[in-house]
């Protein structure tokens, strides 16, 4: 499955199941349209240091671009040394409802910790709506969607690296577009409206680094303020670059752009707080 050298379906099923765009489509542009049941693609670093990274691609919520946002990522952080896992996550729809996003992100998490690949610690990179769902890690688990899930250390993050992510201001209450109407299917605005990362941050949250375009057309720039604040309200350290003049969904391929040059940063920033 898109040249992933480790295939792990999630919560005990014995298959993952997704459908593509296109088929032919090489595994770095692979876009995803539907998934049946979730599933955790590795990918493994030449020269492992013993960390590795959770890697959750955007797409609204609606579809998953698990090729620029996902393998693209798994193989650039492969090259710092990093294993990579890309999920293929279900979507937030009438057939899984809200919390399923969320409760394949937080198995990932456990599998890649029990797995033995992450012995020195376990990032997540998290981009457009991946974003949100990677700053929901770090975020209480919604009381109604179980109690028991509350307290799991294990599916919390070392680090946290967030791009151009819808924090908050897709959530009831919390627009900053006048009458902005509710997000098709019900269940992905359900998911927008529990789940404020910024507003229902846990304590103590890990190192972050935040990467936003202050011209951003599709998620406004205050999302990246409102996890800053909220983070370092927190206790928790953060790096937040906002490029003045940048597309949305920029990732890896914004070449000529200054923006290009966040990975470099990013990698700079992850040695600085020791996790290279």
């Amino acid at each position: 499955m898109l040249a992933a050298d480790w295939v792990w379906p999630l919560h005990g099923a014995e298959a993952g199941a997704f459908t593509l765009e296109d088929e032919a489509a090489a595994p770095e542009i692979a876009v995803v349209t539907a998934v049946g049941q979730p599933v955790l693609l590795g990918y493994a670093a030449p020269v492992p240091n013993g960390r590795a990274m959770l890697v959750l691609g955007g797409g609204g919520y609606t579809a998953l671009m698990a090729g620029r946002e996902g393998v693209q990522v798994a193989r650039w952080l492969n090259g710092l040394g990093y294993h990579a896992f890309v999920l293929i996550h279900r979507f937030p729809d009438a057939a899984n409802g809200p919390a399923a996003p969320l409760d394949d992100a937080r198995e990932a998490m456990t599998l890649i910790r029990a797995s033995g690949f992450a012995a020195q610690g376990l990032g997540v990179v998290g981009l457009s709506s991946g974003g949100h769902l990677a700053a929901c890690l770090v975020a209480d688990y919604p009381a109604q969607w179980g109690e028991g899930e509350a307290q799991r250390p294990d599916v919390l993050p070392d680090v946290l690296i967030v791009g151009y992510a819808p924090i908050s201001t897709n959530a009831k209450g919390r627009t900053i577009i006048a009458d902005k109407p509710p997000l098709p299917p019900v269940e992905k605005q359900a998911l927008y409206d529990s789940l404020q990362p910024d507003a229902q941050l846990r304590a103590d949250p890990p190192p972050t680094f935040i990467v936003y375009a202050g011209n951003d057309p599709v998620v406004p720039v205050e999302n990246a303020r409102r996890l800053e604040a909220a983070l370092t309200g927190a206790g928790g350290a953060v790096e937040l670059h906002v490029f003045a003049d940048a597309p949305h969904g920029f990732a890896l391929d914004a070449q000529g752009l200054p923006v290009s040059i966040w990975p470099t940063l990013c990698e700079a920033w992850l040695r600085q707080v020791g996790f290279s």
